[in-house]
Formats: C-alpha cells, sequence, structure tokens
C-alpha cells in the first residue's frame, strides 16, 4: 500500500471528524442519544427507560445486566427497563450502550474482512475495562464506572480506523500496511472522534495517552489507571499481530506491583470479564 493510501484515509477521517455528522454505523446513534441524556442533570429514570426502551438490543441487554449474579444477589428479577435501570444504575446504561454498539460493529458487514482481528480487539477490550474497573477500586479511589466505561472505549480509534479502511480494498489485502496504520493512528484518532462526540475531559485524556509509555510510581488518576490496564492486559489478550510488531513492553508493571498482588489483580479482573459477557451475553 502507497503512502499516498494511507493519506487518503487519514484525510477523509480529519473532514469526517470535523463536520456535523460522523459517518460511522447507524445503530451507534443510540449511544449517542443516551450520552446527551445523561448530561442533562434532571434526567429522570423514566426518561432514560423510555430512551433506552426505543432500542430492543440494549433494552434486553440492560435487563440481563440487573438480573445477573453480581446485581442481583436475591435472585428477584426484574422484567422492566426502568427497574433495571435503577438497579444497574445510570452510568452503567453509558457504558453498556457502547458495549452494545461495539458488538454490533463487529458483526457488521463491513467489519468482515478484519473479523480475526476485530475478535482479538474486543477481548483485549473486554479485559482492560475489567482491568481498569478493580484498579479504580482497589488502588486509585476513583468511579469504577467511568473508568470501565475508558476501558470500554480507549480502542475506538482502531474500530473506527478498520471501519474507514474497509472502503480501500488495497489496504485490506496488506496486512502490514492496515497493521501500522492501527498501531500508529489509532490513540489519536480515538481522541479525536471521542471530543467530536462530547466525552469527557477525562475520558479524552486517557485514551490518548494510553499507549505513551512513561514512569508510573502510583496508580491516582483514570489516566494512570487505563495505562497500566491496557500493559495487563497486553501480556495475555493483545490484539496486535506478532509477526508484524514487537511485543508490548509490560516492564513497568514490576516496578508497580509484586508478583503476588499483580495476580490478584489479575484474576480479580477475570471475574469482571465474566461477569461482563455475561451480562451482555458474549
Amino acid at each position: 500500500m502507497s503512502n499516498a493510501t494511507t493519506f487518503k484515509i487519514l484525510e477523509d477521517i480529519a473532514k469526517d471528524l470535523s463536520g456535523d455528522q460522523i459517518s460511522f454505523p447507524t445503530f451507534l446513534d443510540i449511544t449517542f442519544q443516551v450520552r446527551t441524556a445523561l448530561k442533562d442533570e434532571n434526567l429522570s429514570v423514566e426518561k432514560l427507560a423510555k430512551l433506552v426502551g426505543a432500542e430492543p438490543l440494549m433494552s434486553a441487554k440492560i435487563i440481563r445486566m440487573a438480573n445477573s449474579v453480581a446485581l442481583n444477589p436475591s435472585g428477584r428479577e426484574v422484567a422492566d427497563v426502568k427497574s433495571a435501570i435503577v438497579r444497574v444504575g445510570m452510568e452503567a446504561v453509558r457504558t453498556v450502550s457502547f458495549a452494545v454498539a461495539m458488538e454490533q460493529l463487529l458483526k457488521s458487514k463491513q467489519m468482515q474482512p478484519f473479523e480475526n482481528l476485530s475478535q482479538k480487539l474486543w477481548e483485549h477490550t473486554s479485559h482492560v475495562a475489567a482491568l481498569c474497573r478493580v484498579l479504580a477500586r482497589k488502588l486509585a479511589r476513583i468511579n469504577g464506572d467511568e473508568a470501565m466505561f475508558a476501558g470500554l472505549v480507549h480502542d475506538i480509534g482502531v474500530f473506527y480506523l478498520m471501519s474507514r479502511a474497509a472502503n480501500f480494498p488495497e489496504i485490506v489485502a496488506d496486512k502490514v500496511a492496515l497493521h501500522g496504520l492501527l498501531v500508529g493512528w489509532h490513540d489519536n484518532i480515538g481522541h479525536a472522534l471521542l471530543s467530536a462526540l462530547g466525552q469527557p475531559e477525562s475520558v479524552l485524556t486517557a485514551v490518548q495517552e494510553h499507549e505513551t509509555d512513561r514512569e508510573v510510581k502510583e496508580i491516582k488518576t483514570l489516566t494512570d489507571v487505563l495505562y497500566v490496564a491496557n500493559k495487563i492486559a497486553n501480556r495475555s489478550a493483545s490484539w496486535r499481530e506478532a509477526e508484524f510488531d514487537d511485543a508490548v513492553d509490560t516492564s513497568m508493571l514490576e516496578e508497580i506491583f509484586d508478583a503476588e498482588t499483580l495476580a490478584e489483580i489479575v484474576e480479580e479482573s477475570q471475574e469482571e470479564v465474566q461477569s461482563l459477557k455475561t451480562a451482555l451475553g458474549g
């Protein structure tokens, strides 16, 4: 693939993100509506339930999550969206909306040429999201739902780049060039996309810096949480192709954790991954 093709893809993306309408799959519409609604401090559960209820798949996922073992220890099931939202919390609705959108994107026709990579990316994303929740709760003492959301969208730039690259047969056929495009641009593209979608500054910064190597002595902020979670996940669930790229350097983890603590975090996150997949039906 020529550099001209890479430039054309990036040029198209720049035009897309600077316009009024972003060319992303239509099933993200409800996600953006949920995001906008949640900005309203006076939003009632009734209004949010009505919005979520308009999307059958999201409704089913919210109810499934509310009835999961983690959130329903009493075994008393709920069957309506409003009751489910009360149980899981409004913040969880935002997380589920993005998870549903990403899940649908993976199954879309435009992603078929990247099926194997997409599945690896989703597995990596699930692990990072779960690790973010654990690290936020255990070490950073920050909002676990916000951290999980950041983990869920941290590689949205990769998904977006693949959805746009699908229109260029030459890059679909050139795996080395495609991999280089995804690795080299996904963090900045993800930041730009999430910015265009009006996401919080804390999430934007964390996403933009999640691949930037640096020294972390103590995990305090959302940016720290996402950076470390991404490092841990890359040890067992990396989306990068080993034949095209060097392994991600994760040696900094030894400077933060002893072996026992790291093992505990990974074990706890595995439970979160399974809980997330069960709740989402994955």
